[in-house]
């Protein structure tokens, strides 16, 4: 029943809340349908909250759903999935928020298709087919570039003409094939393998325009996606607008958002290119300019040293120098050789004193006999023998007339003593 309120007799906010979930109790469980936008799986929990928004309508609605009820679905449950779910909505009373306690839940149409799909990529990502390490490098400039879409059509005329418009002399190797239906998967194989063999192609681009899940479903199916991913040659994929994410997306070399995007990723800017290397030269020149300004101060220091304003006067010092030197070596040299010169002198007259021809200048001579025996004794001479002596200018013979023995004067202590007794 109704409350009367007012601003004396106002009511808290825990009987409000109390009024609004006795009020949300009535409603009881009901079954709604809508779109999952945020899919929240805590660790460690047994309950998963999701948000569920109208398709037609900005409004959307917090579930509340027991881990066990989402796991039970046939195909994981992810974000963009329509489904419809059986639940009692419920006020929570510490926030006072709407929320819808999920007893079961359906998937219908699209959601159940983008299960399925989930499933499919989880599958090939196990495989490793998606692999970052994987994805290979487009060409800088490519000579050709190979291009996979529907004959006429808007994607075409986006890649070739901004392509063209970037770098006009880019060339176009095109395969036509269906780009939706049950044959467009075969078609757009068949395609991607001719552009792969032919060695002119460096990059293959494979575009559509946007369409809805239906529509995108070729570039999803799993022998598409085993094709590129056996591709020698770089493949781009420009399938639908930004929001689309077929699975071609995850195994190509690189995803660009739309087929315009494609073009600008796949062949530069030839004004870019220009403009960097206008910006190349230019910085180029100034490194130049600024080496050869930094040689010209250097020489300019070296011609402004002393040495090179009067390089005479260097020399002149250094002659000055070496005349000294050369002075000072005669100086030493002349030194030397007096005291050399001095030295000899004085070994010279040593030798010549110590020489028998100084004895015999100073009046001695050498006696000896007929074969040469030196004679110091008169015991070792007969009367009549025919001596040789030798004096300091010459020899003279002679014969021994007769021999007189004359004592020696004593020379020891011993014999002093005996001639005094």
């Amino acid at each position: 029943m109704p409350v009367t309120t007012s601003p004396e007799a106002p009511i808290p906010v825990r009987q409000v809340v109390g009024m609004i979930s006795g009020w949300v109790d009535r409603l009881g469980a009901v079954w709604i349908e809508g779109q999952v936008v945020q899919l929240n799986r805590p660790a460690n929990s047994a309950t998963d909250f999701l948000t569920l928004r109208d398709k037609l309508a900005d409004v959307s609605v917090q579930l509340t759903c027991p881990r066990a009820v989402v796991d039970s679905l046939p195909t994981p449950l992810v974000n963009g999935a329509q489904i419809v779910v059986h639940g009692k909505p419920s006020v929570y009373p510490n926030r006072g928020s709407l929320s819808l306690q999920v007893r079961e839940i359906r998937l219908v149409g699209e959601g159940e298709l983008l299960a399925r799909l989930e499933r499919r990529r989880q599958l090939l990502a196990a495989e490793g087919l998606f692999a970052l390490e994987l994805k290979r490098p487009l060409p800088f400039l490519p000579l050709q570039v190979g291009l996979v879409t529907a004959k006429d059509s808007a994607a075409e005329r986006d890649v070739v003409e901004n392509a063209r418009r970037r770098w006009p002399g880019v060339t176009f190797a095109t395969r036509y094939a269906a780009m939706q239906g049950p044959s467009a998967a075969t078609q757009v194989i068949e395609a991607l393998g001719a552009l792969d063999r032919d060695p002119g192609v460096d990059v293959i681009v494979i575009a559509r325009g946007g369409g809805s899940v239906e529509d995108l479903l070729p570039f999803s199916d799993e022998a598409l996606i085993r094709a590129v991913h056996a591709a020698t040659t770089p493949v781009v994929s420009a399938i639908g607008h930004e929001p689309d994410s077929p699975l071609l997306d995850l195994v190509a070399d690189l995803r660009a958002s739309t087929p315009t995007d494609a073009a600008k990723r796949v062949v530069p800017d030839v004004a870019e290119e220009a403009q960097r290397v206008a910006q190349v030269r230019e910085r180029m020149r100034r490194h130049v300019a600024g080496l050869v300004t930094r040689e010209q101060q250097r020489l300019d220091d070296l011609r402004g040293r002393p040495v090179m304003a009067d390089p005479r006067g260097e020399l002149v010092h250094r002659r000055e120098e070496v005349d000294a030197l050369r002075g000072r070596g005669r100086r030493v040299l002349g030194h030397v050789l007096d005291r050399a010169e001095d030295d000899l002198e004085h070994r010279l007259a040593r030798v010549r004193a110590l020489s028998p021809l100084a004895t015999l200048n100073r009046g001695y001579a050498v006696l000896s006999d007929a074969d040469g025996t030196l004679l110091s004794s008169v015991g070792a001479v007969r009367p009549g023998q025919s001596l040789t002596i030798r004096v300091a200018d010459g020899r003279i013979t002679a014969e021994v007339a007769g021999v007189e023995e004359i004592p020696l004067p004593p020379t020891t202590p011993e014999e002093i003593d005996d001639g005094q007794d």
